[in-house]
């Protein structure tokens, strides 16, 4: 049977989060006077995303609310105590810069363009639905979605099983017939794997190495390749550069 739906992850696969981390970090620390205690614009750009990672696991793991990774982001990146109002408002100006520099990736639309009458669509992110509703909003690509689902609201976060297995249930589809695509080598590609999905990893940089991989991967470097393994009938598509 052929794949019915695709399920995509928003921060690295359809939305360039890194680049607009990145940038708008940038901005917000030069604004904020804050460059120059660090060795190098990029010394501070790497503390920030260290952070950043440390406070998302464990808002993954249950141990605090999705707004409250927010202000502990700020203090451990900052090292000083603030109050929630305080962090709130630090991490407030930083959004204002950071979502000046959203983008989708290149290659998003043609491939939604493309699959938009032979497939059916869901978003499935481990962030929360007010963001990811709003940066869809924003991004022009929220009405190309039938089910939006988010970690924050579902109570279950990828690399788990009930995550993925929550979306199918929205989309009342079998696993088997539904394709997840994201970025991330264990938490979207192994999970959604080892979930029943064809499991789809969007690696552009080619960065991860291919030492054990799960059972029946697709990896691809650009969206571009996506229809071909979807089997959609669609001109448009690449022939794969990974094996």
């Amino acid at each position: 049977m052929s794949i019915r739906a695709v399920v995509w992850d928003v921060d690295d696969t359809l939305f360039d989060y890194t680049t607009a981390d990145r940038a708008g970090m940038h901005a917000h620390l030069a604004a904020e006077g804050l460059l120059e205690a660090y060795e190098s614009a990029e010394r501070a750009l790497a503390q920030w995303r260290a952070v950043t990672d440390s406070q998302w696991a464990r808002f993954a793991a249950g141990e605090v609310s999705f707004e409250e990774q927010r202000r502990d982001r700020v203090r451990v990146f900052l090292g000083r105590e603030l109050t929630d109002a305080e962090a709130e408002a630090w991490f407030e100006r930083y959004l204002g810069h950071y979502e000046a520099a959203w983008a989708l990736f290149p290659d998003v639309l043609p491939v939604l363009d493309s699959l938009a009458a032979s497939h059916r669509h869901a978003v499935l992110s481990n962030s929360s639905l007010h963001v990811q509703d709003r940066k869809l909003r924003v991004l022009g690509v929220h009405d190309r979605f039938e089910v939006i689902l988010c970690a924050a609201e579902i109570g279950v976060s990828k690399p788990e099983a009930g995550a993925f297995l929550a979306v199918c249930e929205a989309l009342d589809l079998p696993p088997h017939l539904v394709a997840y695509v994201g970025d991330h080598p264990e938490i979207d590609w192994r999970g959604a794997a080892d979930a029943g999905l064809v499991s789809v990893w969007i690696d552009r940089n080619g960065v991860y190495t291919w030492d054990d991989a799960p059972a029946g991967p697709h990896r691809i470097a650009s969206l571009a390749e996506l229809p071909a393994i979807l089997g959609a009938d669609t001109r448009f598509g690449a022939p794969s550069t990974f094996r």
